[in-house]
């Protein structure tokens, strides 16, 4: 009698979490582009890639790769996107498996994202300077072993965000009913807000209620589990040494970093670039987001650097 009584709250409650998901994803509905400009699709390996590209196509091109998380896209560059566009031709996909790209049930991993960042550099620009944010920097980095970028500008760059890779908690992700629903869990907004202030901003009150908005409803595009799931348990990172990588690499590059950063320290930034003997620019009051709490600085900042890349 016990065991039917279990069996039959289990069978309840399971289906109570298949209703829950269902309801989630339909009040998610379509998402809006990410940025203001032109809006394409890139063919990759069999997904469709969702990128926006704005500026004069004569002026240098810039490459901007959106950093990774449960709630990414390329509106992480919301706040410079136009301002960058006025200088220069600026294209920003989203990552396969998140925003509005394609977003298949593929074991994602960190290799497959260098793969993408390297083609789609080849085929949608030429002798571009890339920005990339976090893991990505990563990417971007291997990247620019096969394609000729004219500047590499990371912000807190990482190639390990998780101690090891855990497939056990990757497969319980993916699983339809519960993986759902608790990667619901880990994306509704109190979620995406507490991330948000524990390690993205200094100051929360940056994130504004759009933000939130876009952030919960990439979350909840049909397949966004897939590519977070990977993320979460580990296998998005890379296995690469970036002070190493970067000094046998012939391409200018340019730290930036949030003085508060903590997951990512700014000791880590000056280590780094001292290894590599690169670069280092410092954003105060700014974790891992210097891009979007102090838009107007760092747009400077860049624009600082690509003309002294003009000269050197």
């Amino acid at each position: 009698m016990k065991l039917r009584r279990l069996a039959g709250g289990t069978a309840a409650a399971l289906g109570l979490a298949a209703v829950a998901n269902r309801t989630l994803a339909g009040r998610a509905g379509s998402l809006d582009p990410p940025l203001s400009g032109r809006q394409h699709t890139y063919r990759w390996r069999g997904i469709d890639v969702s990128y926006t590209e704005a500026g004069d196509p004569d002026d240098p091109d810039l490459l901007l790769i959106h950093g990774v998380n449960a709630a990414a896209s390329s509106r992480e560059f919301a706040e410079v996107f136009d301002s960058l566009s006025e200088e220069y031709h600026v294209v920003a996909p989203d990552l396969p498996g998140f925003g509005r790209s394609g977003r298949p049930p593929l074991l994602y991993s960190g290799s497959l994202y260098a793969e993408f960042v390297a083609e789609f550099a080849r085929d949608t620009t030429e002798d571009a300077a890339c920005l990339a944010s976090s893991l990505s920097g990563a990417y971007a980095v291997e990247a620019a072993s096969e394609v000729e970028f004219s500047r590499l500008l990371l912000i807190c760059p990482t190639a390990t965000t998780m101690p090891t890779q855990r497939p056990g908690l990757r497969s319980l992700l993916r699983t339809p009913v519960v993986g759902t629903a608790l990667y619901n869990l880990i994306t509704s907004k109190p979620s995406i807000r507490y991330f948000n202030a524990d390690h993205g901003y200094y100051d929360v009150d940056n994130l504004s209620e759009e933000t939130l908005e876009y952030e919960w409803r990439t979350a909840h595009q049909p397949g966004a589990r897939y590519a977070p799931a990977s993320f979460i348990a580990g296998f998005l990172d890379r296995p690469i040494d970036l002070g190493k990588e970067l000094a046998e690499l012939d391409v200018p590059t340019t730290l930036f970093w949030g003085r508060e950063a903590d997951i990512t320290p700014l000791r880590q930034g000056r280590t780094l670039a001292e290894t590599a003997d690169v670069r280092l620019v410092v954003i105060d009051r700014a974790r891992l987001l210097p891009h979007v709490e102090h838009p107007r600085e760092f747009v400077g900042a860049v624009r600082e650097e690509l003309r002294g890349a003009e000269h050197e």
